[in-house]
């Protein structure tokens, strides 16, 4: 079962409150983490002690469960950050629901992480060899401990760079310190991150950080740029949003090549986002077209896994001049933590979720296009509802080459041993997925699709090697240059 990858978000405004914009920046983010949901936010006016003081609200569930129109309404800050999670490092529980919140003898911060480190285990040590206490087991307060111990002594840009030079793994990053909202690309954009510009209700001027353009499109606002990597943006406090120097940028690292994970493209980010100049669902279309040149078969239609699996049917369907027909309907309100009697069967679990339209798919030669195939068993008991609803034919097509190794760096795929391509032959996974006939995509042709060069992508899931070093895997050496700040 894929999960999907943090959202985070962040808001500042010249007047207003930030926190129902924050809430329907995450509501737009909610695919990327289903676990809990929290808002943190500052006032830009200092009050008297030069400070501004951060407040923090979060829980247990969908952003719609978590928060209320009165909690938001009454949550006063005119900037803020916000995160929707699920867990790649630390359990499911409230302590590990971000932002994280930390007081310190200077001040407060606040942050909220999309990514995974690899490193987190040794720094983890060193910190608590000096003393320092942890309330959770997120990577998120490994960061929150190098952010504040460098902020004792440094200004945010100091204390941030010096932080970049002892974490390993990927990050993006939204950061209230104090009332300054600071905004971090690890230095190889593993992860996503993009800046745009909003109004606010007063016609005052606002900016928005999130994981993905959707959230600046939901509040009607213009996307600028992608935040680039190895890049830090500060939104000064004092100063008024309509000034041109309102927003700062310090490249405080830089790699030789970036490393953009390519499951973003393949299924984590909404088809409509923008990533690094590339428009998803363009993106999705072209696999599909791919994929029909690649793995082309003699069939009466094409339908798609839904949702993820849409956009690829669709430019399988144009590309092949095969018919395209919903063979599933997906039921939209049950959610990923809905609960099973506990004799319940895994096959009503997934029936839960997707019923066969018998009427489409009985005495046809269906094309079923997914995004990808990680263990293999929700798809293994697909094909055999299909089968059991009269399908003649079943042919897989796979947006993506095949899963071999496990993601590191955020995202949560299971061991070597559980990953269905890992250690099976192309027959064997046919065989086991009691399917007429299976076509991965090609790595040459997942590339192409992406329009993104081999050494700028991070295909460690793909290949078995890996942007970063870590133990026991192979790494593609990419050389960092760090700036001076």
């Amino acid at each position: 079962m894929k999960k999907e990858s943090c959202g985070i978000a962040g808001i500042a405004l010249d007047e207003g409150n930030a926190a129902l914009p924050l809430f329907y920046a995450l509501y737009t983010l909610q695919h990327r983490g289903q676990e809990s949901a929290g808002i943190a936010v500052s006032s830009r006016k200092e009050n008297e002690g030069g400070k501004g003081d951060i407040s923090l609200m979060k829980g247990m569930g969908f952003v719609y469960e978590v928060f209320s129109t009165h909690q938001l309404e009454s949550f006063k800050g005119n900037v803020g950050i916000g995160h929707v999670r699920y867990s790649t490092t630390g359990a499911s529980k409230k302590e590990n629901a971000e932002p994280l919140l930390v007081n310190y003898h200077k001040g407060k911060i606040a942050i909220a992480h999309n990514g995974n480190l690899v490193n987190t285990a040794e720094l983890k040590r060193e910190l608590q060899r000096e003393g320092r206490v942890f309330h959770s087991d997120t990577d998120t307060e490994v960061i929150a401990h190098l952010l504040v111990k460098g902020l004792v002594r440094h200004d945010p840009i100091e204390a941030i760079g010096n932080m970049m030079k002892r974490v390993i793994g990927s990050y993006s990053l939204v950061i209230l310190v104090d009332s300054t909202l600071i905004a971090v690309r690890d230095p190889f954009g593993i992860k996503p991150l993009c800046l745009g510009e909003i109004n606010d209700a007063n016609g005052g001027k606002g900016y928005v950080i999130a994981s993905e353009s959707t959230a600046i499109d939901m509040l009607d606002g213009t996307f600028i740029r992608d935040v680039r990597p190895g890049e830090m943006l500060m939104i000064n406090p004092t100063q008024d949003l309509r000034a041109e120097n309102n927003l700062e940028s310090h490249q405080l690292c830089r790699g030789v090549n970036t490393a953009h994970c390519v499951f973003e493209y393949i299924y984590f980010a909404r088809p409509d986002s923008i990533l690094d100049g590339q428009l998803v669902y363009d993106v999705r279309m072209k696999i599909g077209a791919r994929l029909a040149e690649e793995h082309g078969v003699e069939a009466d239609m094409v339908s798609p896994v839904p949702d993820s699996g849409i956009a690829f049917a669709i430019g399988y369907a144009k590309r092949s001049g095969l018919d395209y027909e919903e063979g599933f309907i997906k039921n939209r309100y049950v959610g990923r933590t809905f609960i099973m009697p506990e004799k319940g069967s895994r096959d009503d679990a997934v029936r839960l979720k997707l019923n066969v339209v018998r009427a489409t798919v009985e005495g046809k030669r269906m094309v079923l296009v997914d995004d990808s195939i990680v263990r293999g068993t929700t798809s293994r008991r697909i094909m055999g509802f299909l089968k059991n609803k009269g399908a003649k034919e079943v042919h897989l097509r796979v947006g993506s080459p095949p899963i071999i190794a496990p993601c590191y760096l955020g995202i949560d795929t299971p061991t070597r041993e559980e990953l269905l391509a890992s250690y099976r032959s192309l027959d064997e996974i046919k065989d086991f997925l009691n399917v007429d006939s299976i076509g991965y995509l090609s790595l040459d042709g997942l590339i192409d699709s992406v329009g993104i060069a081999a050494n700028n992508l991070c295909l460690g899931c793909l290949t078995g090697k890996y942007p970063v070093e870590i133990p026991g895997e192979e790494c593609i050496a990419r050389q960092l240059k760090l700036s001076h700040f």
